[in-house]
């Protein structure tokens, strides 16, 4: 793992030295930096990514991924790759990383989103049963799925005159033309799994929500369990630099480095819960190796909300750079507030986010710094 993650596990590891674990989408941010970890706890590490050009400037290995770890260079939405892929090999677990995580572009690109976060599921379950079947291959004993807070939309809000909970509509373009940005008389609530129900506005948040319900029935019914992690904004080194449609963090730190304000969306007062990547990494480490299973998703976060104002401000002052600005463009399918407390993932992983926004903010800054060939936005 990373040195900048010392945290212990809590629970007891149920993985012995001669399971083997496969991670779709291994190639990407979260991917690399959980290799190190899972290359000292699992005998056989493989990893199967397309290096899509919008996440990776050259098809090439990349650097941070662990030089133990199997590359299998094909595509989860291809059955034939699926069917290659594992003649011969069954892993004992699986973390499911792959997926298009673009809000916005996923109103854009439709039909890719669904293609790789549905279709890329179902044809890896497809293929696993296959793999039963045909050559008597054993199932994995658990899936943890990385899932996204963009399952729960606006989430649960309170009515300021009586408390009661209410789920409000999807915020609509003319009234965020309008300016409309929060529901009038309400307050937000932190999202969280036992208690907030998903309702999804976004294209990118259904296909998120499909890909929970699909793995959930299969695994279900199979007799194999199902590890589900619903994460906020996840930031910190080695996202990707190149990718327009996430990393907000990252891009705040290239128009600061560049000694301009940072522009802010709506009125700057957007909520975020910004987790490191080192605690991201932590909990999935946590939830492919303990003993314990959740029945129910776990919310990974840094407990706490800040605002995209106050995010952007750590960044300036980081640069030396001008204040932020508020420019009142909006982006559609955003919601307004997002964040959540920790407490089921606390109890079921033994886990507990270790960073601050500032902390993480100067180690995403310094990395940054450190790359070549990056140029202010």
């Amino acid at each position: 793992m990373n040195e900048r993650c010392s945290v212990p596990l809590q629970p007891e590891a149920k993985i012995s030295s001669s399971q083997t674990v496969l991670i779709t989408g291994g190639a990407g941010f979260i991917g690399c930096a959980i290799s190190d970890e899972l290359v000292r706890l699992f005998d056989r590490v493989i990893a199967i990514d397309n290096l899509h050009p919008q996440i990776h400037e050259t098809e090439q290995r990349p650097v941070a991924l662990n030089a133990a770890v199997e590359l299998r260079v094909a595509d989860v939405t291809d059955p034939q790759a699926w069917d290659t892929l594992l003649t011969g090999i069954a892993p004992d677990v699986i973390i499911h990383l792959a997926a298009e995580t673009g809000t916005g572009q996923s109103l854009e690109e439709s039909s890719r989103h669904g293609d790789v976060n549905v279709g890329g599921t179902t044809q890896m379950l497809d293929a696993l049963k296959r793999a039963k079947e045909q050559r008597g291959q054993p199932l994995p004993t658990r899936i943890v799925l990385s899932s996204s807070r963009a399952v729960y939309g606006e989430g649960a809000w309170k009515n300021k005159k009586d408390s009661s909970i209410f789920y409000p509509r999807q915020r609509t373009h003319s009234s965020l033309q309008q300016g409309e940005w929060d529901f009038p008389n309400a307050e937000p609530t932190p999202m969280s799994a036992p208690i907030v129900f998903p309702a999804p506005v976004s294209v990118y948040g259904a296909t998120k929500l499909a890909q929970e319900n699909i793995l959930t029935a299969w695994c279900n019914s199979l007799g194999v369990e199902a590890m589900i992690l619903r994460l906020q904004n996840v930031y910190g080194p080695g996202q990707s630099l190149i990718n327009p449609y996430t990393g907000i963090m990252s891009l705040f730190c290239r128009i600061a480095m560049g000694n301009r304000s940072i522009p802010l969306y709506e009125d700057g007062e957007v909520r975020r819960d910004f987790v490191f990547i080192d605690d991201v990494a932590s909990a999935l480490i946590a939830a492919a190796t303990v003993t314990t299973n959740s029945p129910i998703p776990l919310d990974i976060g840094s407990g706490e909300f800040q605002t995209i104002r106050s995010a952007a401000e750590l960044i300036a002052q980081h640069y030396a750079a001008p204040p932020p600005h508020v420019t009142g463009k909006f982006r559609e399918g955003d919601v307004r507030h997002a964040w959540t407390n920790v407490n089921n993932a606390q109890t079921v992983l033994g886990w507990q986010p270790q960073y601050t926004l500032a902390q993480g903010i100067n180690m995403l800054a310094t990395w940054i710094d450190e790359q070549p060939h990056v140029m202010p936005a």
